[in-house]
């Protein structure tokens, strides 16, 4: 019960990626022998990626929703390269 209401809480917070690295940690074996502030340090990294990621698919979400068809932005940066 402390778990799912842990996770809750996370998720209130709106820490996402804090809320499903358990899970994955779960299902990993070898960390059961890192210390508490290894598991606190994956915990935090995973939040960091979470947000990176959710921030870098916007980025490229609105990237694709302009004018300028994604082949064309392609082309145009091959040549100047």
């Amino acid at each position: 019960m402390l778990a799912t209401q842990t996770l809750d809480e996370l998720q209130a917070l709106r820490l996402e990626g804090m809320a499903q690295a358990p899970t994955e940690q779960r299902q990993q074996n070898d960390l059961a022998a890192f210390s508490f502030e290894d598991r606190l340090a994956l915990l935090v990294e995973r939040q960091w990626l979470w947000r990176e990621n959710r921030s870098l698919a916007i980025r490229l979400k609105i990237r694709s929703s302009k004018s300028a068809p994604a082949w064309r932005i392609w082309i145009t940066a091959a040549r100047a390269a």
